[in-house]
């Protein structure tokens, strides 16, 4: 029954026409836009001794403090450089927030549900899990993140 209901609910993910794009490493990303509740650039990030490495911090999101999960490590990707700005996508997970720090944030992008493909043979196995499929676009190829996969991780200690 489980197995059912996730299925539903990457159905209706992938049917989300709307998409907020963003970068990590130099690829492109995206979620819903039903998902993303704020974009921020965070001014200061705690560091939390003996937090999981994808966990690269806690911010300040109006007085609510959330955590800051590094999607370069989350993805695999070589760590940004250390005065590099990054933005927060903030998302909601099983009732708490958290921001999904990034490299940068794009447009928001209306997909057609019909040229959404399924993942490539060649992408990473990691990138696989965590995507809902692909779609080719005029700046490359976009891959539709799912956030209860990223999120999922055991990356919330």
């Amino acid at each position: 029954m489980a197995t059912a209901i996730q299925e539903r609910k990457d159905r209706a993910r992938a049917e989300h026409s709307q998409y907020v794009t963003m970068t990590v490493a130099d690829r492109l990303l995206g979620l819903p836009i039903l998902e993303v509740h704020d974009i921020v650039v965070p001014e200061k990030i705690a560091r939390v001794p003996l937090a999981q490495p994808e966990v690269a911090g806690l911010i300040n999101l109006r007085g609510k403090i959330v955590s800051a999960i590094d999607m370069r490590h989350v993805l695999r990707a070589p760590p940004a450089a250390a005065d590099a700005r990054r933005v927060g996508v903030t998302v909601s997970h099983k009732g708490e927030t958290y921001t999904l720090l990034v490299d940068g944030v794009g447009e928001v992008v209306e997909i057609d549900p019909d040229t959404r493909e399924p993942n490539p043979p060649t992408l990473d196995g990691r990138w696989k899990h965590l995507s809902n499929g692909v779609v080719r676009l005029e700046q490359g190829l976009l891959v539709l993140l799912n956030t209860d996969r990223v999120m999922d991780q055991d990356i919330r200690g």
